[in-house]
């Protein structure tokens, strides 16, 4: 190959004289400078000499091939290979406040809290000072059984900066877990950041990475070549970084330092990076010795952010013994005794000390939940928040139902509230009253929930009774998930919204969960139901309900927030099951006599590079002869907020059905296309494509339509619901399947997410639209 044009060679003879040593290609010869003046020598780590643009090849690539042997050896050197393994685990967790500026420093608002910049940390993160205010210990056995496969992680003493009742700790904490997954990059795909990434030296890796060698070097007493990996596309969800390879026939990773690609679709992350470093054992594998993940998080480059560090040290390893059955069994993460271990334990077990700053956080967090000024301002991002103010032993709220309005009830008020762990840690009171300027009627609700163990109801697992009486409205058909009943939110809606039940109700349940995260629920409910606004049941003016109900729900690994009144899950790929039996019964005071079967499943699927997909499915079934209220009255949305559970462009009460099937498809493409396409990829804006299908029937048994009046009457059916002018409303799904489709645009400065919707069947249906604009706001990373 000819090369043409000037190079310039640098050449050290020891320590005597560098020289510049120009020449030309083409035979010329050039005078040196260096005849004349000596060179000051500057020493530097590495010198990257860049040609002309030459095609990247998979093909006598030495980079590649030595990454095929990292492939080959991959089995053999992941530490899942020894037939037991145990060892002990310190982690550490440390987020500080980052751009903390001295215009905000300055503050008269902040005056009160002067004291805690005294605890500013210019060694955590290079370059800039940082706050640290939370930190979380956790010191832990773990056992891993290479025949069986089983694996467990006894925690056996957790210690954390808490804020007292005016945080979730527990919520802080799983949050904490999610977000900081165990990251194995032996495995193919790595859950990281809420995303999964193809691995480095995934079996697919050399199709979506680019390798070169870089260095020949000794890392930890080990003689390693170092390996920079990058993606062939910038844009696709990929990592980039350096692998340093054991160049002793083992071919074993001793060193990863792995960076997200900086040009890709990911929510408040500005920098993030995990270093892990491997070790030989003496048994001859290799073992993860040092963990370490750091997370730069923040709305903008220069605004205010959260800085995250975990690092995880691991010691007293223990290979290829027996491992004694008792450390398989699962222990109680929430014992009292795990969080109650002293200053002289973690002197002892700590793997490393703690820096100032960190034992200064401890300090600082005992400080501030003293200090009335803080707790107010708690308060308030309580209330802004989670929509409760706290009185001390009582919390009132949702602020967010205080007032609201429907066609029906008119505007509505509402006051109400819970007590709170201060009032009693076993026993729970909740209630409200409201009233409707419509209607002129009272609505009230009264519950008190008991704690069967020595947690409050809201500290898993929980086990609880639970005994409430209401008189409320419902909208038919429609299930709310975390939004409050009532809500100010969904007081503007599309459409004719004219039809409720007034229900009066009585239940008691009982509610125990596993620490496997299997649960059930037991209860018994009695509602006598009347027709209110545009609903009429015909010669029937109400309707007796006696239930007696099973729920059944299993989520392996599941994560959440927990909110005053309802946990917020965190999604992850894990399953969630869920089945319920419901017997309807006149012996349990009800008039009419059915079964009721539903079985729902939900999973979250991350297919590499191309984003994640949220996919449920959910079927039922009504055995038995009764009136609409009774069937299946399916989940419609006439708000103009988005639902993912719901059908968003379906009315109130349009469908019935007393058997049904029903799968929805969310996948999020995180920037994929968007991400490549000049300009736009800079507004860090996400395509979400959705479909979602009903399939349903109705029974002639349930189907007035089909009967006589006097088959309806010996039957006690009712007329199905029609509008103002008698025209019907409510329809069966005999023409086929209920579909509706959208094209979405999320993270939207970050939070937005809007979605086109297009109503695909049934179109024809009166007061109905084919499209529909909808929004929400969603926080993703």
């Amino acid at each position: 190959m000819e090369i043409k044009g000037n190079i310039t060679i640098l050449v050290a003879i020891l320590t005597v004289a560098s020289m510049l040593l120009p020449f030309r290609t083409d035979g010329q010869q050039r005078k040196s400078s260096a005849e004349k003046e000596n060179i000051r020598t500057i020493e530097i780590d590495e010198l990257v000499v860049r040609g002309g643009k030459i095609r990247y090849r998979n093909r006598g690539n030495p980079a590649v091939e030595l990454i095929d042997s990292v492939l080959a050896y991959r089995d053999k050197n992941r530490s899942t290979n020894f037939r037991s393994l145990r060892y002990q685990k310190y982690e550490k967790i440390v987020f500080s406040f980052t751009n903390l500026g001295e215009r905000l420093q300055s503050m008269k608002l902040l005056n009160k809290f002067k004291f805690v910049f005294d605890n500013l940390d210019t060694t955590r993160s290079p370059g800039r000072a940082v706050l640290p205010m939370y930190i979380r210990e956790r010191l832990s056995d773990y056992a891993y059984d290479g025949e069986t496969g089983n694996a467990n992680e006894t925690i056996r003493g957790e210690r954390m900066v808490t804020f007292e009742e005016h945080m979730d700790d527990q919520g802080i904490g799983e949050w904490l877990n999610y977000l900081y997954e165990e990251v194995d990059i032996y495995q193919n795909n790595i859950q990281f950041l809420t995303n999964k990434f193809i691995s480095p030296i995934s079996s697919v890796a050399p199709t979506f990475y680019r390798y070169y060698i870089t260095d020949t070097l000794i890392s930890g007493g080990e003689r390693c070549t170092r390996l920079y990996f990058t993606p062939r596309n910038k844009a696709d969800l990929l990592f980039q970084g350096y692998l340093y390879i054991t160049m002793d026939g083992t071919y074993a990773v001793k060193r990863a330092e792995i960076e997200v690609n900086k040009n890709i679709n990911l929510n408040w992350i500005k920098e993030s990076r995990i270093v892990q470093e491997f070790r030989r054992s003496d048994r001859g594998g290799w073992i993860l010795e040092k963990n370490e993940t750091a997370i730069d998080l923040g709305y903008s480059k220069k605004g205010l952010g959260f800085f995250g560090q975990r690092s995880v040290s691991y010691r007293d390893h223990i290979f290829n013994e027996p491992i004694p059955p008792l450390n398989f069994v699962k222990q109680n993460a929430r014992a009292d005794s795990v969080f109650s271990r002293g200053d002289d334990f973690w002197e002892r077990n700590r793997h490393q000390e703690l820096s100032k700053s960190e034992r200064g956080i401890y300090e600082t967090s005992d400080s501030l939940n003293n200090m009335p000024t803080f707790r107010r301002f708690v308060n308030l991002m309580r209330i802004v928040v989670a929509s409760y103010h706290d009185f001390g032993k009582f919390e009132l709220g949702p602020v967010s139902t205080f007032y609201s309005y429907n066609p029906t009830e008119g505007s509505r008020a509402r006051i109400g509230g819970v007590t709170t762990p201060k009032f009693s840690k076993r026993v729970n009171l909740d209630g409200h009253i409201s009233y409707g300027f419509g209607d002129k009627q009272f609505k009230y609700k009264l519950g008190t929930t008991i704690s069967l163990t020595d947690r409050t109801i809201y500290e898993f697992p929980v086990r609880s009774l639970r005994f409430s009486i209401q008189k409320e409205t419902k909208v038919p058909g429609v299930e709310l998930y975390f939004v409050h009943e009532g809500s100010a939110y969904l007081s503007i809606s599309r459409g004719i919204d004219d039809k409720l039940f007034y229900n009066k109700t009585i239940r008691a349940e009982y509610f125990h969960e596993f620490e496997n995260h299997f649960s059930y629920r037991l209860g018994y409910n009695f509602t006598r139901q009347k027709p209110g606004g545009g609903l009429d049941f015909g010669t029937i003016p109400s309707l007796d309900i006696g239930e007696l109900s099973v729920d059944l729900r299993y989520a392996p690994n599941e994560q959440y927030y927990q909110k005053k009144t309802v946990r917020v899950p965190i999604p992850n790929r894990h399953p969630i099951l869920q089945f319920n039996y419901t017997l309807g019964n006149k012996l349990l005071g009800g008039d009419y006599n059915y079964h009721l079967l539903r079985f729902n499943a939900s999973k979250r699927f991350y297919p590499s590079v191309i984003g994640y997909t949220d996919a449920q499915l959910e079927t039922g079934l009504v055995l038995g002869t009764v009136p609409f209220p009774l069937l299946e009255m399916h989940n419609a949305n006439q708000s103009y907020i988005y639902q993912a559970t719901r059908y968003n462009l379906m009315n109130f009460l349009e469908f019935v059905s007393d058997k049904y099937a029903s799968l929805f498809v969310d996948h999020n493409f995180n920037g994929f296309i968007l991400n490549k396409i000049p300009l736009i990829k800079h507004l860090g804006l996400r395509e979400i494509v959705t479909l979602k299908i009903l399939y349903g029937g109705l029974g002639d048994n349930n189907n007035p339509n089909l009967n006589t009046p006097a088959i309806m009457t010996q039957w006690g059916l009712m007329p199905l619901p029609k509008d103002k002018d008698g025209n019907p409303s409510t329809f069966t799904l005999d023409r086929g399947p209920y579909m509706e489709m959208s094209i979405g645009i999320g993270n939207i400065f970050k939070v937005l997410r809007v979605d086109l919707i297009r109503r695909l069947t049934y179109t024809t249906n009166p007061n109905i639209t084919k499209w529909g604009v909808r929004f929400r706001f969603k926080f993703d990373l």
